[in-house]
């Protein structure tokens, strides 16, 4: 077999086989392909595209290139949950142990975050002497006991994946429906998961930008779960706005403790309670959805998911008082308010240049050699739809630095009043194999 001949097959749009994809995975993983073979063919499938078996196998030639977690000793069926980003997407620190109150293992793997906010482990490290240098025999006895427990990504997952993507980076081929499809199947795969619920947002703040992109990617990773046997569904959101008001990570941290005891934003309770009800039902412990959405309700109402946050970080060595104690978490010198400069309607709220604010202000890297600081980001306090008076604050800035004159302009320019505006849609569809 050679590389020559599979990259002419796919530039003439034909399907490619999956003893090609294998092989053109393996020999560029193991270093034996060079990189502008690969290029070229990563072209060739930008322009030409991928068929669903096609998309499968190349999402499982990566899932095999490196280490597959192995959770058969957790008993039950795991759900995962994977979000495409946004900002102020808190929704894993609400999620994890609200389903994991209903007795369904969440066994999750997380990352560091690049961009406006920290990944799910730097909020979490928010937390006093929390960690997730956990040994895999410690994290299935911690999911086996108690449900949740959430672990750094190993560092063999996928490597296929991260050279490949590392090349598409530089040679224009990100945006591709079946090369993001299978980076993120693959890696959720490899995970271990039994089912996934995928979070795919759509908006200013969103990589999908058009809600009709967003439904062909989720289409996509819908169908590549599906014929590689992992029950799959996902739901199409809105990040024309943050989520939620918090953006930063020890804020984010209040703010889940906040949607825990049912006293949450309005938009991240519903996106929690949706995406949680798909898992519920995934997981067997529910027959419908709105039975699902009950349950999710009632270990909120009664407190068994606040426990569950507060027995999730003591396993982990947290600091579980921040939960009746949120001024333990880490805090800013300065909290500055920006007030509004005439009244009206928030019209737009432009997500992603508010988490460029927020980074400015340390909240999150712009490198992987960035340091993270936990306490400063940007709070809310409207949001589009809302009506606002001249002076009332839009936003207060939590900075450890005196002069924020750059983050206000930036605010200002990215937060319009209008006489009207209506309030966007968050759940846009729901995509499932059916």
């Amino acid at each position: 077999m050679r590389m020559i001949d599979i990259i002419a097959k796919k530039r003439d749009g034909k399907a490619l086989s999956t003893e090609e994809i294998q092989f053109f995975v393996d020999g560029y993983t193991k270093g034996e392909i060079p990189d502008y073979q690969v290029s070229s063919l990563l072209m060739a499938i930008y322009f030409e595209d991928m068929n669903d078996d096609e998309r499968a196998n190349l999402t499982m030639a990566m899932v095999h290139s490196g280490d597959m977690i192995d959770l058969s000793a957790i008993s039950g069926i795991k759900v995962d949950k994977h979000s495409t980003g946004g900002v102020g997407d808190t929704t894993t620190l609400v999620l994890a142990p609200l389903v994991a109150a209903l007795d369904i293992p969440v066994a999750k793997m997380s990352g560091r975050g690049l961009g406006h906010t920290g990944g799910t482990i730097d909020k979490l490290e928010s937390v006093a002497g929390f960690h997730v240098e956990l040994t895999k025999n410690e994290f299935i006895d911690l999911v086996n006991r108690d449900k949740v427990a959430v672990v750094g990504q190993s560092g063999n997952l996928t490597p296929a994946d991260k050279k490949l993507y590392a090349l598409r980076d530089v040679t224009a081929t990100v945006n591709s429906i079946p090369l993001i499809a299978s980076s993120i199947m693959s890696k959720k795969i490899a995970a271990g998961a039994d089912a996934i619920v995928l979070d795919v947002k759509t908006g200013a703040g969103a990589f999908m930008k058009t809600e009709e992109d967003a439904r062909e990617l989720a289409l996509a990773m819908v169908r590549i779960g599906t014929n590689v046997g992992r029950k799959t569904m996902a739901v199409i959101s809105d990040m024309s706005q943050p989520l939620g008001f918090a953006i930063g990570n020890a804020l984010e941290v209040k703010e889940a403790i906040a949607t825990l005891k049912g006293e949450g934003p309005e938009d991240l309770t519903e996106l929690v309670l949706t995406l949680g009800s798909q898992m519920a039902l995934l997981a067997q412990k529910a027959t419908t959805l709105e039975g699902a959405r009950q349950k999710l309700l009632e270990v909120i109402q009664n407190g068994t998911a606040l426990n569950k946050f507060k027995e999730f970080l003591t396993n982990q060595g947290g600091d579980a008082s921040v939960v009746d104690h949120p001024e333990k978490l880490p805090q800013a010198a300065f909290q500055i308010a920006v007030p509004a400069k005439s009244s009206g309607v928030i019209k737009q709220i432009v997500a992603d240049e508010i988490g460029v604010a927020a980074m400015w202000l340390g909240a999150g890297r712009a490198t992987k050699e960035d340091e993270i600081d936990l306490a400063v980001g940007i709070m809310l306090h409207k949001k589009v739809g809302e009506q606002v008076k001249q002076g009332d604050p839009l936003v207060t800035i939590y900075s450890n630095k005196k002069d924020v004159s750059e983050v206000m302009e930036k605010i200002y320019a990215n937060i319009k009043i209008a006489d009207h505006a209506e309030k966007p849609t968050l759940i846009h569809q729901i995509i499932t194999n059916e």
